[in-house]
């Protein structure tokens, strides 16, 4: 039965994306793309980077501009979706009123993982996650101001570069031994490291935040040592929890995200899931996972609009991600875990790094820094069939184009 209606909820990167991929490819349905914030969809990744800095204008974080919902036919929903009737095939808004759908998909996203620590309420306590959060950052961090960033992940340090270009005090605090340890190896963790350090900021390993203090406004944070730092501004990223709620009360399968199959598909046929929210089989792990990703919540709308045209076919796109961090440009393609081996390649220049990452004999993921050429080789060798072996990568003087170009494969990514 051909479609007519496809609602989508959550009109962040993956949810845009679906609504764009469906029209480019003629689909002459309704469509429906509900937006819980005020104003038009936006990016996130630039609000702990370039709009921070002011570089980047608001207008320039749009999605797409707004004459380009009413050109494609987008009814583009000012509201928030307040339960899904399987049963009606439908979704009930907070402001009242049902919109009907023949196939519904979730792109519910994830929100932050908030403190769990007396003071939290305290004004100068945010957790970059909105352009909300970023406008009340960007007049609060200056000169002088002493910051405290807890966690040490891709926002965290996206924004102590930010504090420190603004010539703020920072201080992080990460419970882990290093930066970013959950995401790059630990060479590419202490280049991060050293990096950061260089342009001020202080770092506390091992150092979890017990309570934030002050009189309506913050005036410093206690550590789990039992030491106590001065703070006019707490910034957390300390994690996301996936957004499933309306999932879970609709009755669909939970587990780490909402639970989809091959497809995208979520227990319901008529229902797919995207972005941060899903949990979907990865043929890159060989388990089932969920990402945190710009690039992944595109890739999957892109998929799930191509199935709903007739396509056919698994999702297996190569994971990959990005950080800007003051002059650090850092780029991850696919998936690598803590065991696995690693191969650093020997580079002339200093600022940059890339790092091979082996499970066994399989090149399973490339981290770069400052070297996106590397990283669009690395794409295109991790989508093929084969990769390097750690010894090719250990000999003296390799390196990825040279072995690339030696090869002949075949991009399949």
């Amino acid at each position: 039965m051909p479609l007519s209606s496809v609602v989508v909820v959550g009109a962040g990167a993956g949810g845009a994306q679906v609504a764009a991929s469906l029209r480019q490819a003629g689909f002459a349905g309704s469509i429906s793309l509900i937006h819980g914030e005020p104003g038009l969809p936006y990016q996130r990744p630039p609000l702990s980077k370039a709009y921070l800095l002011g570089r980047l204008e608001a207008r320039k974080l749009l999605l797409r501009q707004e004459h380009w919902y009413a050109k494609q036919q987008v009814d583009l929903v000012l509201d928030r979706v307040v339960a899904v009737d399987r049963a009606r095939r439908q979704v009930h808004l907070a402001g009242g009123g049902a919109l009907p759908y023949d196939h519904l998909i979730l792109a519910t996203g994830s929100r932050n993982r908030e403190l769990p620590v007396p003071g939290t309420h305290l004004d100068g306590v945010i957790g970059m996650r909105t352009r909300a959060d970023a406008d009340a950052l960007a007049s609060r961090v200056r000169g002088g101001v002493e910051v405290v960033v807890v966690g040490a992940g891709f926002i965290g340090l996206e924004f102590a570069a930010v504090a420190a270009a603004r010539d703020a005090s920072v201080q992080v605090l990460e419970l882990a031994d290093r930066p970013m340890a959950r995401a790059v190896s630990e060479p590419t963790a202490r280049f991060i490291r050293s990096a950061h350090e260089s342009w001020g900021v202080r770092f506390d390993f091992g150092q979890a935040l017990t309570a934030i203090d002050g009189e309506g406004h913050v005036a410093g944070v206690e550590t789990s040592d039992g030491g106590r730092l001065p703070a006019e501004l707490v910034v957390y990223g300390i994690g996301v929890v996936p957004e499933t709620e309306l999932a879970e009360e609709a009755g669909l399968a939970i587990e780490n995200g909402i639970r989809v199959d091959d497809r995208l598909l979520t227990s319901d046929p008529d229902i797919s899931a995207i972005g941060d929210a899903a949990s979907f089989p990865s043929t890159h792990t060989g388990g089932r996972i969920r990402l945190e990703s710009v690039q992944n919540a595109v890739d999957q709308a892109r998929h799930v609009a191509a199935r709903l045209m007739g396509a056919s076919i698994s999702y297996d796109a190569l994971p990959w991600f990005w950080s800007d961090q003051g002059d650090l440009k850092i780029q991850i393609a696919g998936l690598a875990v803590p065991g696995d081996d690693t191969v650093e390649l020997a580079l002339p220049d200093p600022r940059e790094k890339s790092i091979l990452r082996f499970r066994g004999d399989r090149l399973v993921a490339v981290e770069t820094v400052n070297r996106p050429g590397d990283h669009v080789l690395a794409r295109r060798i991790l989508g093929g069939t084969a990769g390097p072996s750690p010894v090719e990568a250990s000999a003296p003087g390799f390196d990825l184009a040279t072995w690339h170009a030696s090869q002949g494969l075949v991009h399949t990514g």
